[in-house]
């Protein structure tokens, strides 16, 4: 082959090149107006926060989702713009926004560094707080130690801990931040033990109730709701501590400013309006105080 054809064939790879990487990374906007359509991602048996009913989505983001898609109705002036609830995988969550499967995930998700190499995120919509289940006959020094009644001076502390949470087994839902909590808390204490991990709250639950695991520990919201609906009068048992806040948030193209604006722009409307603190009272059990105070933070002027 002369230099010639190779250098128009050249070219054409590069042309070719520079338009697959302009329609992969088109305007969030543009593609729903191009199309008349939007996907909104949810993780199913999240609840209360999203689940699946058969061929329908439900729960507090998927509430707060139908709230994004109104503003995107009346910012491209398209009334008849169509909305389909994609189901997402747990782990497959970055994946799905950052290709394009999804034009964001409504179930809500702690912002890592990890994470923000391949998607953006909304304002937060939620404040988390990380709790723990045990059994009604967990053993007492376990029981002390999670409840932080174990005083946290003199040298026989770490000692007292360490003897307490040895030898159990501890579970959580694979692959979310409370994966890594755990395994940096038995890192740092130095403690011989074992960590499971499983498919969602109801699974974890379960090992907890058949004596499978000492501990799981999971959404505070999320095992509330899941022992109220199937584990009323159980042997299971919701400690009043939370280990950790986090805020979560709402999934997005990570270059997309524009889209990214228009759902902020939504979700702080509706802090405003009251909207999101109805959510609350419907999805989540009510707004405390200092979810209120959250409120005023999160919302953006």
């Amino acid at each position: 082959m002369s230099a010639q054809p190779i250098k128009a064939a050249h070219l054409l790879l590069v042309c070719l090149l520079s338009l697959v990487s302009a329609v992969a990374g088109a305007d969030t906007l543009e593609r729903v107006r191009n199309s008349h359509s939007v996907v909104l991602g949810y993780v199913p048996d999240f609840a209360p926060f999203s689940t699946q009913d058969g061929d329908k989505a439900s729960g507090y983001a998927i509430d707060l989702c139908q709230g994004i898609f109104n503003a995107l109705k009346t910012e491209l002036n398209l009334p008849s713009l169509k909305v389909r609830y994609q189901p997402v995988g747990l782990g497959e969550e970055t994946s799905a926004v950052s290709t394009g499967k999804v034009d964001i995930l409504c179930t809500p998700t702690p912002a890592t560094l990890e994470r923000r190499k391949t998607v953006s995120y909304s304002i937060p919509v939620y404040t988390a707080g990380l709790s723990a289940v045990v059994n009604k006959k967990a053993p007492n020094a376990l029981l002390r130690v999670l409840k932080g009644d174990v005083v946290k001076t003199g040298p026989s502390w770490r000692t007292d801990v360490n003897r307490a949470l040895a030898n159990m087994t501890y579970a959580t839902i694979a692959g979310g931040v409370t994966e890594q909590w755990i395994n940096q808390q038995i890192r740092s204490l130095g403690v011989v033990a074992t960590l499971v991990t499983v498919q969602d709250a109801a699974a974890g639950l379960k090992r907890v109730a058949d004596g499978k695991a000492d501990v799981f520990f999971a959404e505070r919201t999320m095992l509330k709701h899941e022992l109220t609906d199937q584990y009323v009068t159980g042997n299971l048992v919701l400690l009043d501590r939370i280990f950790e806040y986090s805020t979560t948030s709402m999934m997005l193209d990570r270059d997309d400013e524009n889209f990214r604006l228009l759902v902020d722009s939504a979700l702080s409307e509706m802090y405003r309006s009251g909207e999101i603190e109805r959510q609350y009272d419907k999805h989540l059990g009510g707004v405390s105080d200092t979810s209120r105070m959250f409120f005023n933070l999160y919302a953006l002027p």
